[in-house]
Parts: C-alpha cells; sequence; structure tokens
C-alpha cells in the first residue's frame, strides 16, 4: 500500500520537477544573465500566444463568418482571455529582464 501511494506521488510531481528545472539551471549556470534570457523567452512566448489568439479569431470569422451574436461573444471571450494571458506573461517577462539588469549595475 505505501509503495503504490509513493509511485502516484512520483508521477504527479514529474512534470512540476521537470518545468521548473530550466528556469533553475539557467540561473545556476549563466547567473544573473540566465534570468535575462529566461524574460527574453518569456516575453516572446506572450507575443507569441497573443498573435496565435488573434490568429484564430480571424480565421474563424473569415471561415465562419460573423455567426449570431452568442457565437461573435464566445469567440471575443476566448480572445480577451488569450489575450490577458499574453500580456502577463509579458509583464513577467519584462519585470526579470528589468530585476536582471538592475541586478548587473549593481551586483555586476
Amino acid at each position: 500500500m505505501r509503495r503504490q501511494s509513493e509511485t502516484f506521488l512520483l508521477v504527479s510531481l514529474l512534470p512540476i520537477f521537470l518545468i521548473g528545472m530550466f528556469p533553475i539551471l539557467l540561473i545556476g549556470l549563466l547567473g544573473v544573465v540566465g534570468l535575462g534570457i529566461f524574460g527574453v523567452l518569456m516575453v516572446s512566448v506572450g507575443i507569441t500566444s497573443a498573435m496565435e489568439a488573434r490568429s484564430d479569431f480571424n480565421e474563424e470569422v473569415i471561415v465562419n463568418g460573423y455567426g449570431r451574436s452568442t457565437e461573435r461573444a464566445v469567440r471575443a471571450t476566448d480572445l480577451q482571455t488569450a489575450t490577458r494571458f499574453a500580456v502577463l506573461l509579458d509583464v513577467v517577462g519584462v519585470a526579470l529582464i528589468i530585476a536582471s539588469v538592475i541586478s548587473l549595475i549593481y551586483f555586476g
């Protein structure tokens, strides 16, 4: 019984470890510059996410037309949700870049 619960815990926590391993290695190996690189990556993911959301919205309008008002509202809400997430990624990325630059200036 004990062995099964440990296996479940390992399987459920492994993706979190693998996702978190990349930024920790960047910071550990490259120092503050790694933090800046991770910030640039976050900004690029945010920009890509926003562009993809707008592309999906435009494709839906072009392929299916404007449709009823309920369908338009659903599509507009999806676009707004994706754009908010992209803006959040951009803000976090810029904050990481600023923290990296400040750290380089003060601790150089």
